[in-house]
This record gives C-alpha cells, structure tokens and sequence, in this order.
C-alpha cells in the first residue's frame, strides 16, 4: 500500500529538492531515511522511481518545523541522498536549499508576511547556526517573480538577500580547524577553511590542471580523482570531521587565478562528484580565505584583498558567485564580521508523494 506525504518541490539557488514539515516524516531516523530514499527513488543511478534528477545537485531535502531555538523562527534540517547509493548525510549545511526555506516557512504558516519584506530567521540543524533570509512578500504573499539573476540558473526571480550569523566554525569548531592557514600534505600546499562549509583549497596547477576543464572533464580524470581524494581523507581528522570516507564534507576546491574579471577561479569537488557551479556557503569559505594572508586562495587571488566590507566575485564552471564579506584581523585572530549573499528560490510544485507504507516501520 502507498502512502501520501505531502512536500513541495522547490528550486533553491542552483539545487532543487523535496522540502518537508517535520511533522509528516517519520520520527524514527531509520524510518525517515528510508521513506526519503524512496521519495527520491535512490539508489538508482537514473532515480527513476522517484523524484530525484540523477545528481547530488538534484537529490536534496529539506526538512523544516517549529524553532528549538529562541533567537529563531524556524529550524531547517539539510539531508543530502545519494543517488546510486542507499545514503541520507547530515553532515552539512546547504546554502542553495536553504534559499526556499524562508518562502516555504511564510507560505506555510510559521512566519507571517510583515511589509514589503519579511525577515526569516532559520535555525539550521545541521551546524546550530542562524541565517536570516530576508524574503519579498509584497501585498501580504511571497513573491517568486522579479529581476535578480544568479549564474547557473536560467531567467530571472525575486532576489533573497541571506545573512549567515556566527557561521566560522559551525563544522569544525574554528574557522582554520587544523591552526593553520597553510600546511602540506602529500606535497601539495591546502587551506582548510570552515565558514558555514568546510573546504579544502588547493592550486589546480599541482593537479596538472588549469582550472578551468569542465566539470565532466574533471571527473573522467581518475587519477586526478584519486589523489584528491586521498588528500580529503587525509584532512578528514586534521579538519575535526572524524573518518570522512562516508561524508559529504569536506568539499575540494581547486582554484585558479580569476580568467573573467573574478577573484578566483574555482572547480569544487562535492566531493565525488564535480559541481556545476558552486555551493553557497562553499562560496562563502572560499572568499573567506582570499582575504586572510598566507592561504592558498590569497596567494592565487587575481588581485588583493583588502580587510573590512568588500564584494568578492568567484568564478564558477557557470559564471559567478557574489559573496558581501567583512573580514577583520587583529593580533593574528581572524574575525568574520559579516558573510552575505543573493539567491533565488521557484516553487515548482506542491502536493504529496507517494511512498511504501513498509518504509514506515521503525528500525
């Protein structure tokens, strides 16, 4: 016998996934993980018997319900599945995704239209940090339509301005988890980073690559592949993650000099695959680490960062990536003072999905 869940199927940013009340999944995780597996139709390389597009990009969920938090109105639970994979992951943040969290709460009823814009606080599980999505509602309703365009998204919608607040560390416990803004391992110099993402930056040219293949290019290339993976799980530990054999985190960046005007040039792991652009609160890492001195994204800037509020533009397999940075430094701590950002979010759908009733039983 099947059973009806309702969701909504919503483009956030550059991903698209299910976004779910709390209420209508099952408490038990088992349970839930399998009845989530099932809506996207994993594991499946084609995600056939299901809604998911055969790509990390489009095998996303959302889960959201009331704030168990004060200073929120919201809490916003990020579950990444894989597709040829029976795999539900916690283990990250989602900054495209949570760029509809703030439209389905008001729609839904746990925030009320305030004025022209409404301000969304959302309590994102995942790492216990807060994000403030600042949300059109017009005449008393969410506006999709509008002018704002971000790059890898075709068209244009209303513009979602995200505050990420105290987000340095959210994985890791600091914004630099291993102490250092440079080290080696396997004789390539990185910059692990934790600004909402973790990421570990290196320089394409001691792939032998230039930076700027396409993404399917990158990931024909097996021994490329291969050794940016044994450094990811050699980072793992250094970066407080634990064994990430089995994780999403931490995402591998390699990056270039800017070739269209940017900061930087960017190919990201995520950590298999190779994103079509890149995550938001990757983006925010990675132009993090271009305005600390001695990291791997400053030395390769295309031009120097400078402290205090700036617009960092990274480049992107799709375009560009704006990020609204104020970054301070004193006495050799680094302060992020402020990480911002555009996105966009389309309701595409709403309804219910259909799952087995056997999904259900608890494990």
């Amino acid at each position: 016998m099947l059973r009806a869940i309702p969701a909504t199927l919503m483009r956030g940013g550059t991903s698209k996934g299910l976004y779910f009340n709390v209420r209508d999944l099952p408490g038990d995780r088992g349970a839930r993980d399998r009845v989530l597996l099932a809506a996207m139709g994993s594991p499946d390389v084609r995600q056939i018997d299901g809604m998911g597009g055969a790509h990390p990009l489009t095998s996303k969920v959302a889960v959201i319900g009331p704030a168990t938090r004060a200073d929120a109105d919201v809490d916003y639970l990020f579950l990444q599945l894989a597709v040829d994979k029976p795999e539900v992951s916690d283990s990250q943040n989602c900054g495209n995704i949570l760029a509809g969290v703030g439209p389905w709460a008001i729609e839904n009823g746990f925030v009320p239209a305030a004025g022209p814009v409404t301000p969304v606080r959302i309590h994102m599980v995942n790492t216990g940090s807060i994000a403030v999505a600042n949300v059109p509602t017009p005449n008393g309703a969410v506006e999709y339509e509008g002018d704002a365009r971000i790059d890898g998204v075709p068209g244009a919608a209303a513009g979602i301005s995200i505050d990420f607040l105290d987000v340095a560390g959210s994985s890791c416990g600091s914004l630099f988890p291993t102490g250092r803004v440079s080290e080696r391992i396997d004789g390539v110099e990185l910059t692990g980073i934790d600004n909402g993402m973790p990421v570990v930056i290196l320089a394409a040219a001691d792939f032998d690559v230039t930076g700027a293949e396409e993404p399917g290019e990158l990931e024909a290339n097996a021994s490329l592949k291969a050794r940016v993976e044994k450094i990811r799980l050699a980072m793992g530990p250094r970066m407080k993650l634990g064994d990430v054999s089995q994780k999403t985190v931490p995402k591998m960046s390699l990056v270039s000099r800017g070739r269209d005007g940017g900061h930087l040039n960017t190919r990201t792991f995520i950590p298999h695959r190779v994103h079509e652009a890149i995550g938001v609160l990757g983006a925010v890492s990675v132009a993090t680490a271009c305005a600390v001195p001695g990291t791997v994204a400053a030395r390769i800037a295309s031009r120097a960062v400078s402290a205090g509020l700036q617009r960092l533009e990274i480049e992107h397999p799709t375009g560009f990536f704006t990020v609204e940075m104020d970054v301070t430094s004193s006495g050799g701590e680094v302060r992020v003072n402020r990480s911002a950002l555009i996105r966009t979010a389309r309701k595409l759908m709403r309804g219910e999905i259909f799952v087995s009733s056997a999904a259900w039983a608890p494990t």
